[in-house]
């Protein structure tokens, strides 16, 4: 391969990587962007709301549940994934941190985590948080919700 051509593939084919989908089980930070994933992929969303370094319910949600196979395996047929992070030890770039704040006025979350399955329009289908009894009850939480009727969609 020539230099000029290695060149391009590092340098420029990044930026054209970056407008595909996420790939299923990977974690989004955009709402919109997964909003729009998951209406083009006929699926729901999940958003989590976190306080990664600092919440315990929410590191014991990532270590027992999200990093296993058996939501893995569901959030890959069913799931476009979403993070909302409220760090406290490594401070957010003040857009992503306003947009944050702004979904957590959106959707009233007042606990972290907060977990909210929603429809690919927006509309929430319901909310959970961690649960004690690893990632099989948690997906069949997951799916109790996913039956729901869909709730009105937020402003």
């Amino acid at each position: 391969m020539t230099r000029p051509a290695l060149l391009f593939l590092l340098l420029v084919a990044p930026l054209f990587a970056a407008e595909t989908p996420a790939p299923a089980g990977a974690w989004l930070t955009d709402l919109p962007a997964a909003l729009a994933q998951a209406k083009e992929q006929h699926r729901l969303v999940l958003v989590h709301f976190s306080g990664s370094d600092w919440n315990q319910f929410s590191r014991q949600l990532q270590a027992e549940v999200f990093s296993r196979k058996p939501f893995l395996a569901f959030a890959q047929q069913r799931l476009v994934l979403v993070t909302i992070d409220f760090p406290r030890e490594k401070p957010l770039p003040q857009e992503i941190a306003v947009k944050n704040a702004a979904l957590v006025t959106r959707y009233g979350v007042t606990l972290y985590p907060t977990v909210l399955l929603l429809t690919a329009d927006g509309a929430e289908l319901g909310r959970t948080a961690y649960l004690q009894g690893g990632p099989k009850t948690f997906v069949r939480e997951l799916q109790r919700l996913a039956a729901q009727p869909a709730g009105p969609k937020p402003p």
